[in-house]
């Protein structure tokens, strides 16, 4: 005979009309994102902006390759008259600049929907990143941490190119932000293995 005992702790206790008020609140991040995703629409017309005077300079154009050196001439320092290896690779260098936070802002815009707001059941999807299978909080601050690291790189890389136009206070200063930056990201890759091994542990122990 079955028995017709019903499990409480398997019963779904209804939702308290102002905890769910206040768990609604999360759709209020909705147009934060939909903030950076026309900051997004920015950073691909300035990409686009910044490669077709770049492709122009190369040919020849007058108003291209005065943008181009417009761009890459520090305030203070002698400007180039004409397109170089070294002004091409600074062009380059801001176009990688772009890309790695246009990245970034893509972690943030779909790893924190899906953390915060929603989820977006892209589990069949053929697309889905690799890294939003598994995407948690502390998942994405590491990657976050990570991106900024790139992108402080590559901001260092130009001022090292420039280096003779610059004094040696700045080029400490910006190395030490560099460091910093680094430091941040392994303390908190760190802090997040604890978390995870401690986790782990508990799950062993119940």
């Amino acid at each position: 005979m079955k028995s017709t005992s019903t499990d409480t702790s398997a019963v779904k206790k209804p939702i308290h009309p102002l905890a769910n008020f206040i768990f609604m609140t999360r759709w209020l991040q909705l147009p934060l994102y939909i903030g950076l995703i026309l900051a997004q629409c920015v950073y691909v017309f300035h990409f686009w902006v910044e490669l077709s005077d770049l492709i122009g300079a190369i040919f020849g154009n007058a108003d291209s390759l005065k943008h181009i050196l417009d761009v890459v001439t520090i305030p203070g320092a002698q400007r180039a008259e004409k397109l170089t290896e070294t002004t091409i690779m600074l062009v380059v260098l801001g176009l990688i600049d772009v890309v790695m936070i246009s990245n970034l802002l893509i972690m943030v815009i779909i790893g924190g929907y899906e953390t915060f707001v929603s989820r977006m059941n892209l589990e069949s999807h053929p697309d889905q990143p690799e890294w939003l299978s598994h995407v948690n909080a502390s998942v994405l601050k590491v990657k976050l941490a990570t991106a900024i690291i790139g992108i402080s790189s590559i901001h260092l890389l130009k001022t090292f190119i420039n280096a003779s136009s610059y004094d040696a206070k700045t080029l400490y200063a910006q190395t030490g932000i560099h460091i910093v930056f680094l430091i941040s990201a392994l303390a908190i890759a760190y802090a997040d293995r604890i978390m995870a091994e401690t986790n782990a542990l508990n799950h062993q122990v119940h």
